[in-house]
């Protein structure tokens, strides 16, 4: 069983930026692969970005591509999502998820952290 927990959010003005980082606990996060989602109010959740379990491997949702960045520290068990530029239309809760491959499916999946950002 893997923990995830979330945190870093906040409200921001639009161009601002934040970091957020998602912490496991039950195993170490080595062997898997890290992604963020997000649902903004009224919408359904979607794929922001993805790690690969070397770290290599990165994808992202063509709306932040350029302006978000997700990286990963295995020795702290911590995955980052480094958000610039941040829009009005980035607010959103966002979500870290897990999966181990070759498996597709995102097993475990934290609660959550608000990211609000004002115009």
């Amino acid at each position: 069983q893997v923990q995830l927990v979330e945190s870093g959010g906040g409200l921001v003005q639009a161009g601002d930026s934040l970091r957020l980082s998602c912490t496991a606990a039950g195993r170490t996060l080595g062997s898997y692969t890290m992604a963020w989602f997000r649902q903004a109010p009224g919408k359904e959740r979607e794929f922001v970005a993805t790690v690969g379990w070397n770290g290599y491997g990165t994808n992202y949702a063509a709306s932040v591509k350029g302006r978000f960045t997700i990286s990963r520290d295995d020795a702290r068990n911590t995955v980052y999502l480094q958000l610039n530029s941040l829009k009005p239309e980035d607010t959103a809760v966002y979500y870290c998820a897990a999966r181990l491959p070759p498996g597709r499916e995102y097993m475990y999946w934290g609660q959550g952290t608000q990211v609000t950002v004002s115009s």
